[in-house]
């Protein structure tokens, strides 16, 4: 099996891949979706109570994502119909899968991806093998160019389970990280610049120190550096107090010549910094986060609607288990005050509060 990287997956790949955490899941899918997005193709994300955080990290991406739901370029289908093709014969998924195809060349699209969460085929519930279905897949994109990513993470499928996955498929993609403890993921995006996401705390401060000391390091060794080290918050969810005042002290001892710059700062993570001293530290600049994602709009018929229908079936019990709540975001119209939404869990806010008290 080959191994690639995201963003080089193209129409008539079919890869799959196993995150070690959260983030690096988010990360994968946000890779390989918004790659298809910049090359003007249809894509599709087979939902299964995952879709909100896969378009929290779209829009940390910086991708356009009310805008592409908003003209079908991006389509998340709903977790009903998803669960709905693995109670259903595989020549019926088969077809499934060509109307969309077919359907997106007939709209004018450049091109066809797919992934989504599928975890609910894993045990069989039409008593059709996972590969079975896999394989009718792989067929598809043989036949009509598409580019198809399975995921396959540790929270939702057994070690037996993604094992045998692998070796249905003939190439596995990865995204390396420079560290990943399952709560944060640091990623390096250039020679002074990385990005954090997940949640920083006691446990990998000082892995947040080393990191900002090395870079600084390197900066100052090379003429040809950027005098600006900086971090991704986009995806950063949460920090404790003592994180917030480490990055501020940290930035008190840059030398005049460099800064510590904070990029994508979201409205929660940068109260506790303000409070921590961020507004009075020189070498420091804190950039504010873009809007979050609107919600998603209620699915409309298209072209592919009464064969979605019947697919989807009666209703499975339990069908909501394990799926995110919704959050609360703001219409995708009203573009003034969307800044003041807040992702973080109010239970984490509150107990930022007590601690810098």
């Amino acid at each position: 099996m080959s191994v690639r990287a995201a963003e080089d997956l193209a129409s008539g790949d079919h890869a799959c891949a196993v995150p070690v955490s959260d983030e690096q899941l988010w990360e994968l899918t946000a890779r390989f979706l918004s790659g298809g997005l910049r090359r003007n193709e249809k894509v599709v994300y087979f939902d299964d109570g995952t879709s909100e955080r896969v378009l929290d990290r779209l829009t940390e991406d910086r991708m356009p994502v009310a805008a592409t739901l908003r003209s079908g370029q991006l389509q998340v289908v709903p977790a009903d119909v998803t669960r709905g093709a693995f109670r259903s014969p595989v020549a019926d998924v088969r077809a499934l899968l060509h109307s969309y195809v077919d359907g997106s060349v007939a709209q004018g699209w450049s091109g066809f991806r797919m992934t989504g969460q599928m975890s609910y085929g894993a045990d069989a519930p039409a008593g059709i093998p996972m590969t079975a279905y896999d394989a009718a897949l792989d067929d598809v994109v043989r036949e009509r160019r598409l580019a198809a990513l399975c995921l396959y993470d540790h929270g939702h499928y057994t070690q037996e389970q993604i094992e045998r996955m692998r070796v249905a498929h003939r190439e596995e993609l990865t995204a390396p990280a420079a560290y990943d403890d399952g709560l944060l993921r640091i990623t390096q995006t250039g020679v002074t610049a990385v990005r954090l996401a997940g949640e920083a705390d006691h446990s990998n401060r000082p892995v947040i120190h080393k990191l900002i000391t090395d870079t600084l390091d390197r900066a100052l060794r090379s003429a040809d550096a950027p005098t600006d080290i900086e971090l991704n918050l986009a995806s950063l969810r949460f920090i404790d107090v003592a994180g917030a005042v480490a990055l501020v002290h940290a930035a008190e001892e840059f030398p005049s010549s460099h800064r510590l710059v904070l990029g994508d700062v979201r409205p929660g993570v940068q109260r506790v910094l303000d409070r921590c001293g961020a507004p009075f530290a020189t070498q420091l600049l804190v950039r504010e986060a873009r809007r979050p994602p609107a919600r998603l709009p209620e699915p409309a018929d298209g072209p592919h609607g009464p064969r979605e229908r019947r697919l989807a079936g009666a209703p499975l019990e339990g069908a909501g288990n394990g799926s995110r709540p919704e959050q609360d975001a703001p219409d995708d119209t009203d573009e003034t005050d969307a800044s003041d939404a807040v992702d973080e869990d109010p239970r984490r806010e509150r107990a930022t509060e007590g601690a810098a008290g």
